[in-house]
């Protein structure tokens, strides 16, 4: 579903009234089209298939390298993100860790981040986001395991209330084997570089 630019731009223009501005004035004047240019991208995943990137999988041992199988994880570091908390509508922003336990198939790579942008594209909290991530690859590839571990910095915490520039949120979620604190102790020395 696209985002109602128009719709969202006549919305900004009352709350600028709504907080005592005047929409027509220069600095303001082209504000609420902005503002519904930029909810254009920030929730361009509402309605899509974050499934999707994860179609096109690769078959391990009838793939261009059967002699070599995976026995371990594949982990994918550094994913950066960026969403919008649903509470505040303020902007949270970090960064995404998946790892996964191939079963037959694996993926490419770069199908990992538009999982991670197709579901963060929408209003959220990012502890559902990091859920939804893990379901999507868990549903998607015969994985024996998912982990993912995102760290971001939200607005409403750095910005409001408590105002905390530095504060960091950190969630976690697993599936299957990797849910094993021994396995996921391993995930995360090689997410955070220190031994646990």
């Amino acid at each position: 579903m696209a985002v109602d630019r128009d719709r969202v731009a006549a919305a900004v223009r009352d709350i600028l009234v709504a907080i005592g501005e005047n929409p027509d004035r220069p600095g303001l004047k082209a504000t609420p089209q902005r503002v519904a240019d930029a909810y254009a991208d920030f929730f361009s995943g509402v309605g899509e298939d974050a499934g999707e990137p994860l179609a096109h999988t690769i078959s391990v041992s009838r793939g261009p390298a059967p002699d070599t199988l995976p026995s371990g994880a594949v982990l994918l570091r550094d994913i950066r993100f960026r969403s919008v908390c649903e509470h505040h509508l303020l902007p949270f922003a970090g960064r995404a860790h998946i790892a996964y336990l191939p079963g037959e198939q694996v993926v490419g790579l770069g199908a990992l981040p538009k999982v991670v942008d197709v579901l963060a594209a929408r209003p959220q909290v990012q502890e559902r986001l990091g859920e939804q991530i893990a379901d999507t690859i868990a549903a998607s590839l015969d994985a024996r395991g998912v982990l993912v571990v995102l760290a971001a910095h939200h607005e409403c915490v750095t910005m409001r209330g408590g105002r905390q520039p530095d504060a960091a949120t950190i969630t976690i979620a697993a599936r299957g084997e990797l849910a094993e604190p021994a396995a996921r102790a391993e995930i995360m020395m090689l997410v955070t570089g220190t031994p646990t």
